[in-house]
């Protein structure tokens, strides 16, 4: 059964914290202790959790604020779960964090960590609107915002690669971990000798390991075989056609390979031919793959936005978002603009890897102005005038660079696009002619403008002139993403996308912990005379 935790609103008269010495006691509370315990701890939404545990049956739940809390500090420090235990046991900050006086107060165990992250995994598959640690995350940051008096207006947005506890892996590899894992599942006396030497080591040793590069086409063809050996036999035995493991087996299949009519057989598909989709893990199947510049990711991308205001005394992140890494970011700031709206962004600094002309139109209607620092695509020709030195109104091109009205003009809704025509007599005596785009012709000069290549020229003339600025604005972002993988989320300890999520979460929640302690240190830019934050440093350091 759900009850919140009240315990640590009354301390008790015995309790282990009346007996310390008052100048310890008071260095305790100005500590990252006492930060985390009055910002954090104390702001936990309790009640969210409820839908966690029975209503009317069992006995009382471990408080979910101290577990809440546990799970913060694990990767606030990036502990290990062992570690983690032990510093809620012995360790007098960590105690007083989790608003715990007494020593005597009862003892966690692992098995109680992990009950609670699997009530939470269980319920986010089950009830994918309703994000737990997101709606924890929102609470605590709108709560940051405020007490260190953070301006949101300006954001910047950046994504970046995680990699989930997987190995990556060779097709031939992913072949072997699929089909071992599915007969490891099966009920084995339904099983044909082929299929139980996958469970033999020394087949995986010849398979794997002792295979010259020349031999991996047939070896490959060989795991096909049993593929198809497995996903016959679940056709004839629906206890094992339901088996998760299984239905693996048979997606590798359809991904990796082709039916041949006229052999009858399955062949596998050139490497060219295979899609991010494709299974690239027996042990996560959520994780895809993305060739980014030179390097190539396995699993997911993380997108988020922080502020970036100047006056700010810190940045905080204000809004994230976790997907498939062959989710374009065009489409992870299309999906998020709404939510980056609701933290108070109008501005937003991003990269040119969220050029779009549909996401530039989904910024305008939400009210935020994009900035870039670089766009993506070809580079225009130098050597003649953009066609944003057209005087363009509206879908009408009003003149030429040189001031020469158009005589006629049109717009053609279906392929949007915008055309002028000019007097080619006079297009002859201009001191343009040989750098203007139009198209020459007998009677006239023509020029054809596309909305979508209108607004490419627009904002790359943007940039150009305000490159600096907006460069500026956006480069500490990098930062940001460096000092959160340094806190383990560039390798997770967790696999699929749903837990991904979730530790994604308290990591990011926990690098906004780390900047809210900055600020109650005075580690800022700039000071800021609102308030006495006059707070000693201590064992806290930010990442």
């Amino acid at each position: 059964m759900f009850f919140e935790n009240k315990d640590h609103l009354q301390q008790g008269l015995f309790d282990s914290m009346s007996f310390m010495h008052p100048r310890i006691k008071t260095n305790l509370e100005k500590s990252w202790a006492g930060v985390f315990y009055r910002e954090v701890f104390c702001k936990i939404d309790e009640s969210a959790f409820k839908v966690l545990y029975c209503e009317d049956n069992g006995r009382p739940n471990t408080p979910v604020n101290i577990l809440f809390s546990l799970e913060l500090i694990k990767h606030l420090f990036n502990y290990v779960d062992e570690v983690l235990v032990e510093q809620y046991h012995f360790n007098i900050q960590v105690r007083y964090a989790l608003g715990l006086w007494d020593f005597a107060e009862q003892p966690i165990t692992l098995r109680t960590l992990y009950a609670f992250r699997k009530r939470i995994c269980s319920y986010t598959k089950a009830n994918p609107d309703n994000d737990l640690i997101f709606d924890q995350f929102r609470n605590l940051t709108e709560h940051f915002l405020a007490v260190a008096n953070i301006k949101t207006t300006e954001q910047r947005v950046d994504s970046t690669q995680v990699m989930p506890n997987i190995k990556r892996a060779g097709r031939l590899s992913v072949a072997f971990d699929v089909l071992e894992q599915a007969v490891k599942n099966c009920p084995q006396d339904l099983l044909p000798e082929s299929l139980k030497q996958l469970l033999d080591s020394n087949f995986e040793k010849e398979l794997l390991y002792l295979s010259k590069a020349s031999e991996a086409k047939s070896k490959l063809q060989t795991l096909l075989d049993l593929c198809l050996e497995l996903v016959e036999l679940a056709q004839k035995h629906q206890p094992i056609a339901e088996l998760e493991s299984v239905q693996l087996v048979k997606r590798f299949l359809e991904e990796q390979a082709s039916f041949d009519d006229e052999k009858g057989i399955w062949i596998a598909k050139p490497g060219k031919e295979l899609n991010s989709d494709c299974l690239q893990s027996a042990y996560d199947p959520d994780a895809t793959f993305r060739k980014k510049g030179d390097k190539e990711h396995i699993g997911y991308v993380v997108n988020i936005s922080e502020t970036c205001n100047e006056e700010n005394p810190v940045q905080l992140i204000t809004d994230f978002a976790v997907e498939k890494n062959n989710v374009h970011d065009t489409t992870l700031l299309e999906e998020r603009l709404d939510t980056i709206k609701e933290t108070g962004a109008t501005e937003l600094y991003v990269d040119g890897g969220y050029y779009s002309e549909d996401v530039i139109n989904d910024a305008q209607k939400a009210n935020i102005d994009l900035r870039f620092t670089n766009m993506t695509g070809t580079t225009p020709n130098t050597d003649k005038l953009s066609i944003t030195d057209f005087d363009i109104e509206g879908n009408e091109i009003k003149a030429c660079p040189a001031g020469e009205p158009s005589r006629p003009c049109y717009f053609n809704k279906k392929s949007r696009t915008l055309t002028a025509h000019f007097d080619i007599k006079k297009c002859r005596n201009c001191q343009y002619y040989d750098i203007c785009p139009t198209k020459k012709g007998k009677k006239s000069a023509i020029i054809n403008i596309t909305t979508k290549s209108l607004l490419a020229a627009q904002t790359r003339q943007r940039l150009k002139e305000e490159r600096k600025e907006n460069t500026s604005k956006r480069a500490a972002i990098e930062g940001t993403n460096s000092a959160f993988k340094r806190c383990g989320a560039d390798e997770l300890r967790v696999r699929t996308l749903v837990k991904c999520r979730i530790v994604l979460g308290l990591k990011i929640i926990g690098r906004n912990i780390r900047q809210i302690w900055r600020y109650f240190t005075n580690d800022i830019r700039k000071s800021i005379k609102e308030r006495d934050r006059s707070v000693p440093n201590g064992a806290l350091i930010p990442a």
